[in-house]
């Protein structure tokens, strides 16, 4: 029987700051509920929140956090490691850019940084195996990402070799996810080595098609590549086990395109909006996404150029319950339908 995708999920990491209601997971559960949330999708870098560590050695301690969460009639859709993927690959040139997404205590050096976000990753499928979820968000981080567009050419086989050299980084860290039986879902991004299909198939012919290198899918990344998000959709599907529900618009000009001209987000060609006020066919994902079977979560991820961080999570709970396709049990003809009879198929085929 098909799956009902489920939802509406919100990915908090947006939201957080020092300020109530979003900054202790007591009281964002409450606002996130109180909005209509079904779940919440969890960033793994702030204490206030889980400690990850304690996570992965402790199943008492991860269900006490599931029962924080449950208090509220909501769940964990999923947790995030964005940041701590980021330094699984950075290039130097990058280097200054991300140092603090690790601890201040990791500053000094830069491949301590990438262990620390490797043993992270780690403990992330620890983590959600104690939580009973079966699926990590993550960035896949970059080595190629400044040659994306180059002049001059790239030196024949850099490419080549930079994605042998993801996949080495990340394969180690896939096997345990193997081992513990959880999804690594990468978030195709610009500025990543992994941005569409063509870098993901690279990354995955490295891998030898490992089965845990999946997909979060997020359409708005895809827009402002002028990619089709909806053929994506018919191309991946298996490998799509996340889904971010982010708007966005691409709208040139005579002055710029898709580079955006250094400008600032508001002023971008191409910028996120929120749901409902951009460009993306909602409708034809949502109806993919069933047609497929797609069994996650529908998690708003909120970056707008312009509305306010509460009116477009507000907006966004109803914008996703209206989407979703409760998918049907039946076929819409089965009234009309005959019961298997062997002969009277054979006289109609006239055999």
């Amino acid at each position: 029987m098909a799956t009902t995708i489920k939802g509406p999920g919100i990915f908090i990491a947006q939201f957080i700051s020092n300020e109530p209601p979003f900054n202790s997971l007591d009281q964002i559960c409450s606002w996130a509920a109180a909005l209509g949330y079904k779940a919440l999708q969890l960033p793994t870098n702030d204490s206030r929140f889980l400690d990850l560590e304690k996570l992965a050695t402790s199943k008492d301690y991860a269900d006490e956090i599931k029962g924080v969460i449950c208090g509220y009639g909501l769940e964990i859709s999923e947790l995030s490691t964005h940041l701590q993927g980021q330094l699984v690959a950075v290039n130097p040139v990058y280097d200054d850019f991300f140092k603090n997404f690790a601890p201040e205590k990791y500053s000094h050096s830069k491949d301590a940084r990438t262990q620390w976000a490797k043993e992270q990753l780690l403990l992330a499928a620890k983590a959600s195996a104690n939580l009973g979820l079966k699926n990590v968000a993550t960035f896949s981080g970059s080595l190629l990402w400044h040659t994306v567009y180059p002049w001059p050419q790239r030196p024949a086989g850099l490419v080549e070799e930079g994605f042998k050299e993801l996949a080495d980084r990340w394969e180690p860290i896939l096997n345990v996810y193997e081992d513990f039986g959880v999804n690594l879902c990468y978030e195709l991004h610009p500025g990543e080595d992994l941005y569409d299909g063509a870098t993901y198939d690279l990354f995955l012919d490295n891998l030898n098609h490992h089965p845990r290198a999946c997909l979060l899918y997020d359409p708005s990344h895809f827009l402002l590549q002028c990619l089709n998000y909806l053929d994506f959709i018919d191309i991946y599907h298996e490998r799509i086990k996340m889904f971010h529900v982010k708007d966005a618009e691409f709208r040139p000009t005579g002055k710029q395109g898709v580079y955006g001209g250094y400008q600032s987000w508001v002023s971008r060609a191409g910028r996120f909006r929120s749901l409902g006020d951009g460009q993306i066919d909602f409708k034809g994902i949502f109806s993919k996404l069933a047609q497929y079977d797609f069994k996650g979560w529908a998690v708003l991820e909120w970056e707008c150029a312009l509305k306010n961080a509460w009116d477009g999570a507000r907006e966004g709970a109803h914008f996703i319950n209206s989407h979703i396709i409760r998918v049907t049990d039946k076929a819409f003809d089965d009234f009309a339908s005959t019961k298997t009879n062997v002969g009277l198929n054979e006289k109609i085929l006239g055999i």
